[in-house]
């Protein structure tokens, strides 16, 4: 029996994904497959060095001790053949607040942010919240899954006004592990153009066997020096109300520019629990990880099978990464208000509307299946009356 066969029951923990959710999709008794967290337990050694720092009883001020820098360094090292140095890491309390400071740091009004939509609907905020553009660079889908127009890249970029580019590896919501020669093209137009790349890597420990992330600012020198690199053991060991995440910047010039924009935000060090916990999780949490690749892929595996015996209308696309889902509706021709109601209504799954991701998301929805194997069968059971009844 997994460790992940345990069903957890997180009603009444102010928890964003199922304390909320029929309010927010405004349904009742709706089965929440949404929020990107999981629905297990954090590795145990987490959790113990939470239990044992609290026993202390005192939680004033802190430092961050050279065992964090070291449980992030080691871990890159070890699950990605990444070195880095101490000198490069910048705390943030997650990778969002990252990309809002690096547009607000390396960017002026008039200019343009590159991004490769469907993406994360929040990098779109962080554009707008500081009144700039953002340009898409449309993924293309393929029988093989969604590639990168390359020639469409360079005409985006070689725009004067793009000054920076958020990059999104593994690509959420589409699933893709971006190869080392896809990798190497992006880098090479962003320092052709003198566009600032900045690479959210947050999902970069959830990649299925077959795949292998390589962090963007270790292809090369000239990569290392033109990049921002946002990670965090969020995603990988559910750990994002604890607020801990790290931006990585090997250009000494760059790296100070982020951290005087990141001052006006008055935040300096890691909260203490969260500091705790990053460290026990890297340090000792692998073969929990292990573990829960292999859950996912079984979850995964389930699901396509699932979908092609019960309900073929509802296509999925394999993912490389992640644990979320692109699942594609379009056969229902249905627009994406039509969608989003018969979901949220009728079928009573909340899932992230592929709209909101932006351009080619249209007809789509982003499933979450880091859950008890018994949420996932009664989300699609769910899908397959409300399917049927049409």
């Amino acid at each position: 029996m997994s460790r992940f066969d345990k069903k957890l029951e997180r009603r009444g923990t102010d928890c964003m994904k199922w304390d909320v959710v029929d309010k927010a999709f405004e349904a009742e008794g709706i089965i929440p497959m949404w929020v990107a967290d999981m629905d297990f337990e954090t590795p145990r050694a987490v959790t113990d060095a939470i239990i044992r720092r609290a026993t202390h009883g005192a939680f004033g001020y802190n430092v961050v001790p050279q065992s964090y820098y070291d449980a992030l360094i080691n871990w890159l090292k070890r699950r990605h053949g990444w070195e880095i140095r101490k000198e490069w890491i910048a705390y943030t309390p997650g990778v969002i607040p990252a990309l809002y400071w690096a547009v607000g740091a390396f960017t002026k009004p008039g200019d343009k942010v590159l991004v490769q939509s469907p993406v994360y609907y929040v990098f779109y905020n962080a554009i707008s919240v500081w009144n700039r553009e953002a340009v898409c660079n449309q993924l293309v889908q393929t029988e093989d899954g969604y590639r990168i127009d390359f020639a469409d890249l360079e005409e985006k970029l070689s725009d004067p006004a793009v000054t920076l580019m958020i990059f999104c590896s593994p690509h959420n919501p589409v699933g893709r592990v971006w190869t080392r020669e896809e990798l190497e093209k992006v880098s090479q137009l962003c320092v052709k153009h003198n566009v600032l790349l900045v690479a959210d890597e947050i999902h970069s420990d959830l990649v299925f066997r077959g795949h292998k992330h390589i962090p963007i600012a270790s292809i090369s020198e000239e990569a290392a020096n033109n990049t921002i690199v946002c990670v965090a053991p969020s995603k990988t060991f559910n750990l994002a109300g604890l607020a801990t995440a790290n931006a990585i910047i090997p250009n000494k010039k760059i790296y100070d520019a982020f951290c005087a924009e990141r001052r006006k935000s008055a935040i300096h060090t890691p909260d203490i629990f969260g500091m705790i916990a990053l460290e026990a999780a890297y340090d000792h949490g692998e073969e929990w990880l292990e573990d829960l690749i292999d859950y996912l892929q079984a979850n995964y595996d389930y699901l396509e099978s699932w979908l092609a015996e019960n309900l073929p209308q509802v296509k999925p696309l394999r993912p490389e990464g992640t644990y979320l889902i692109w699942l594609d509706f379009k056969s229902l021709g249905m627009s994406s208000e039509e969608l989003k109601t018969f979901l949220n209504t009728k079928a009573r799954v909340a899932l992230d509307q592929g709209y909101w991701f932006g351009k080619g998301g249209e007809g789509f929805a982003r499933m979450n299946i880091a859950c008890h194997r018994s949420t996932l069968e009664e989300g699609l059971a769910r899908l397959k009356g409300a399917i049927d009844a049409l």
